[in-house]
């Protein structure tokens, strides 16, 4: 392996940035949750778990699964299109 090979690079799909603008999205919809749990009965004007908080509780986990998918994903395909770099740092 030459030099040539460590800075060899290729563009990354739009897949990786499709990753990271819904991992992006869904991770502040993790936080705003967290910070503001009534904020689905203030935006669609209905309280679908009568109060309970169950919905709120189900979209913070639901969210927080993707956005750390997201982030994986995005870290591979990161990964395929700089192999030199992503090993650099071992």
């Amino acid at each position: 392996m030459g030099f040539h090979a460590l800075l060899e690079t290729r563009p990354v799909r739009s897949r990786f940035w499709v990753e990271t603008a819904l991992g992006t999205v869904s991770g502040l919809l993790f936080v705003v949750t967290l910070v503001r749990r009534d904020w689905i009965e203030l935006v669609f004007g209905v309280e679908p778990d009568a109060g309970s908080g169950a919905v709120e509780w189900l979209v913070v986990a639901v969210t927080a699964l993707v956005t750390v998918l997201c982030a994986l994903a995005a870290r591979t395909e990161w990964r395929r299109a700089h192999p030199a770099t992503a090993h650099a740092s071992r």
